[in-house]
């Protein structure tokens, strides 16, 4: 992989090029995305999708002004006429890039990288690499739709996806984990080879599905499904609404949904939810353990709030133990998503069966990966190694019943029984090991992340504040009052 890493750290020091036209990290990469697609699809030969006269070799045939005027004309067209993916791809898109040098600059460099290496290597995992130097750059602020591609991998190692399975992300961010989910299952079939006609008729067209709020992040979705030979319906759309409550059962779920609350406030729209809240993460575990198959399995990445909230809180926990099987919750350490600053954990369950809606979880088996671990970031990187003792100790059942053994108050891995957990009033919120880093400077979190994690209690805080008031006053009466006071927050 020298050689894709090498492109993606060209790709990605372009971005300082484009500094003087006011583009955004984020308006970067989506701008990359734009040309990139252009570019690649001129070197896997597979422009006929392309509209002629649209094409990559037509916009490095101009220059200056005419190149820039050409590009966003070439946008626009491509959103509009071009139909099917493509379309999809380039549905309203529009250029942040305001002087022809710039694009001069960014259409003549991605032009001169090394093609070949990048093709026999795969585009996809260029692509994927861009998107996680984008994930890693804290003023980028995008590392809230990127999962460390490590986790990802433990995940899908332990949930073992697979063929004929329905799996779904309902919080799609840039794909990864059904990426990866379709890579593992790939690798398990040679390329889907050993599989009937049938069965790769449905791994290629009805196996995944996700939803995805924010339309440019569904929009590097879609690319990366796209290099990586995934035809998956990615939704536009909130899974907190109804569209969500329509979304096929699922034999698999892997997500990472959203940390914080959604800009604007407000609850979810859903009524079909048993235990209302205006608790996102809540509402998002709602959401997944209705919508798995009995028997059907889950990996979700939440914050630690999750696990201790009490009122409403405590019951979806409740709820979840009764309809679930429970089995592991692994604690993460901090830094893996330090730009936002807060603390995280590993959900696996298992759906109990159709005539089997209570009593499903015995016991809850707790990995400590958080405490006296290094502060993860851009000094330590978080990488596959830390996390394979936990993937070693979970055994090779999908469902956590392979032989464990607790390891006791010195151990990193413990056992909880159903009613001791109960009787903390649901809070899964366990630990045992006396942190002995809490005093140790160097073992502090970075000064960024200590402001991101400021910035996160105080966006939630804000935003809980403006939900609240919607409830009391529907028309929103003094919204613009709050929103105004908390600017230097929210914004």
């Amino acid at each position: 992989m020298t050689n894709t890493n090498d492109i993606v750290a060209r790709l990605w020091n372009l971005c300082h090029t484009l500094r003087d036209d006011g583009v955004t990290y984020h308006q970067y990469v989506t701008e990359l995305t734009y040309l990139l697609f252009l570019k690649m699809a001129q070197e896997t030969g597979t422009e006929s999708h392309i509209p002629a006269g649209w094409r990559w070799s037509d916009l490095v045939a101009k220059d200056g002004t005419d190149q820039l005027t050409f590009y966003r004309e070439l946008l626009i067209h491509l959103g509009v006429e071009a139909g099917g993916r493509i379309q999809a791809i380039y549905a309203n898109a529009n250029t942040a890039l305001r002087h022809p040098r710039n694009l001069a600059k960014l259409v003549s460099s991605i032009d001169a990288l090394d093609w070949y290496s990048a093709r026999h290597e795969g585009l996809g995992d260029l692509y994927e690499g861009l998107l996680e130097k984008n994930a890693n750059e804290t003023k980028s602020g995008a590392g809230q739709y990127f999962t460390p591609r490590a986790l990802i991998e433990a995940m899908v190692e332990i949930i073992k996806p697979q063929a004929g399975e329905v799996i779904s992300d309902p919080a799609a961010g840039t794909l990864g984990f059904i990426n990866r989910a379709d890579r593992y299952i790939k690798d398990a079939t040679n390329d889907l080879f050993t599989l009937t006609v049938a069965q790769q008729e449905f791994q290629r067209r009805e196996a995944y599905y996700a939803i995805e709020l924010v339309p440019d992040t569904r929009r590097l979705a879609q690319m990366n499904a796209l290099l990586h030979g995934i035809d998956c319906e990615i939704i536009l759309g909130d899974t907190l609404s109804p569209t969500g409550a329509s979304l096929p059962k699922s034999d698999v779920i892997l997500t990472n949904p959203p940390f914080g609350t959604k800009k604007g406030g407000g609850g979810p729209t859903r009524d079909d939810f048993t235990f209302p809240t205006s608790n996102k993460q809540l509402a998002f575990l709602q959401h997944i353990y209705r919508n798995l198959k009995p028997g059907g399995r889950a990996a979700v990445v939440l914050p630690d709030n999750v696990l201790f909230e009490d009122g409403v809180g405590a019951k979806i926990r409740g709820d979840m133990m009764d309809k679930c099987t429970l089995h592991t919750i692994l604690r993460l350490p901090t830094g893996i998503f330090y730009a936002q600053g807060v603390k995280t954990n590993v959900l696996f369950f298992t759906k109990g069966a159709a005539n089997k809606d209570t009593g499903n979880t015995k016991e809850v088996w707790v990995y400590d990966l958080r405490t006296n671990m290094p502060s993860f970031g851009k000094r330590t990187p978080f990488t596959r190694a830390h996390l394979q003792p936990f993937v070693k100790i979970f055994g090779e059942k999908v469902d956590g019943s392979s032989p464990r053994k607790d390891e006791g108050e010195e151990g990193r891995f413990r056992c909880f029984s159903r009613e001791s957990v109960r009787a903390r009033g649901d809070n899964l919120d366990l630990s045992w090991l006396r942190d002995e880093n809490t005093d140790r400077a160097e073992d502090l979190p970075e000064p960024e992340e200590i402001a991101a994690q400021i910035l996160v209690h105080l966006q939630t805080a804000t935003e809980e504040m403006l939900a609240l008031m919607e409830l009391l006053e529907p028309e929103g009466n003094r919204r613009g009052e709050v929103e105004a006071a908390s600017g230097v927050v929210a914004g």
